[in-house]
């Protein structure tokens, strides 16, 4: 083989790991496009879960809103429970001493 053959054998070779290469390229980036179809449908997915995240977000806020109002109302109700019972307790004692009075 003199130097012009190696020199056109190699020029072949190496057109042929181009191409090879260029095609194998091309294939990797036709199988792994993204479809418009696909990239609307992560989209609306972005969105849903957007708005599913807003809506938490309101019930999260509306049960700590709750949650205060039910410790606010519980605490009137204690706080009047032992008010009635004080009272209770008071008036025991002064129908004990009217009985203690009387007999």
């Amino acid at each position: 083989m003199n130097r012009t053959e190696f020199i056109i054998a190699t020029a072949i070779i190496l057109f042929v790991a181009f191409a090879a290469g260029w095609f194998a390229n091309w294939l990797v980036h036709r199988f792994t496009r993204v479809k418009q179809s696909d990239v609307a449908d992560l989209d609306r997915m972005s969105q849903e879960l957007h708005e599913a995240e807003e809506t938490r977000d309101q019930a999260i806020t509306y049960l700590q809103q709750r949650e205060s109002e039910l410790t606010n109302q519980l605490s009137q109700t204690e706080a009047e429970l032992s008010a009635a019972m004080d009272g209770l307790r008071d008036a025991r004692l002064e129908a004990e001493e009217l009985r203690g009075r009387m007999g």
